[in-house]
């Protein structure tokens, strides 16, 4: 999966929105972060440049397990280590995975979200 790909598939989702909110940071790696949203929130972000890893939100007790079973999905960097992890491309984790995985944190957020936002 390329950048083009993974983003159409981000962008696929109902209401997903795409910014990129750190473009005035000084770090090389965050200004080229883009942030997908549902809402007001992020579910899920990448580095456009480097495109090494997304970051998604999880269920920690789900985090934990596949921590243990994919060495491509780790503590997330940078953000709250129980709710959210990294998933490192071209690793042990399969494409409809991590597909699952980015839906997975779409709709953890989506349903985080009051109702009345909801209605774009």
């Amino acid at each position: 999966m390329n950048i083009e790909e993974f983003r159409d598939y981000c962008l696929s989702l109902p209401n997903v929105t795409e910014k990129m909110p750190f473009t005035d940071l000084k770090d090389n790696y965050s200004k080229n972060v883009l942030c997908f949203y549902i809402g007001e929130k992020w579910f899920c972000y990448v580095n456009i440049e480097v495109f090494d890893r997304c970051c998604v939100k999880m269920n920690p007790e789900q985090a934990i397990l596949l921590r243990n079973e994919y060495e491509g999905i780790r503590p997330a960097w940078h953000m709250n280590k129980k709710h959210w992890s990294d998933i490192y491309f071209n690793s042990d984790v399969p494409t409809p995975l991590l597909k699952d995985l980015v839906r997975q944190s779409y709709d953890l957020v989506k349903n985080s979200l009051p109702r009345k936002s909801l209605s774009l």
